[in-house]
């Protein structure tokens, strides 16, 4: 499964894919009645609320649809994170960590298989996490951790 549905996927929007190439391609009802949902507006959670299903069995639906090609992550659906919050981020993690900061910001962002510029606003926490273990001084994660949480909240409202 793709990187895209892993840890909260409630707030990811997904849309149908058309394919030439579909061929046979065998759908349960349940695929099926997921299928007709994504619609590249509802988010997963309203999906699993519409459908009275839960997200572990909705994870495994849209696995397999996922592989079929037959849905894709609404990228303009979903809010990113700007560049000032990543000017802010940068800056703490520089007074955390000295002048590497950007590089492992970079780094970390590669590895979640994202980029900077259109960097997915619900993974913005667990990007601060991931970030927050590479401070190596106690004094100096909890102070940027304490600095994100403020900023993450400033994004909610």
């Amino acid at each position: 499964m793709a990187n895209a549905f892993s840890g909260d996927i409630s707030k990811i929007v997904l849309k149908r894919t058309v394919r030439a190439d579909l061929g046979e391609v065998s759908l349960d009802s349940q695929m099926l009645q997921v299928l007709m949902e994504l619609d590249g507006r509802k988010t997963i959670g309203q999906i699993a609320q519409s459908l009275n299903m839960t997200m572990k069995n909705l994870r495994a639906i849209l696995g397999r649809l996922y592989q079929l090609r037959l849905c894709e992550i609404a990228r303009n659906a979903i809010p990113s994170l700007g560049k000032e919050f990543f000017r802010f981020m940068s800056a703490e993690l520089a007074r955390a960590m000295g002048p590497i900061a950007d590089v492992v910001i970079e780094d970390e962002i590669s590895d979640m298989g994202e980029s900077q510029a259109h960097f997915p606003a619900h993974r913005a926490a667990e990007l601060v996490d991931v970030l927050a273990r590479q401070i190596l001084r106690e004094e100096r994660k909890v102070a940027f951790q304490q600095a994100m949480v403020k900023k993450l909240r400033e994004l909610k409202t």
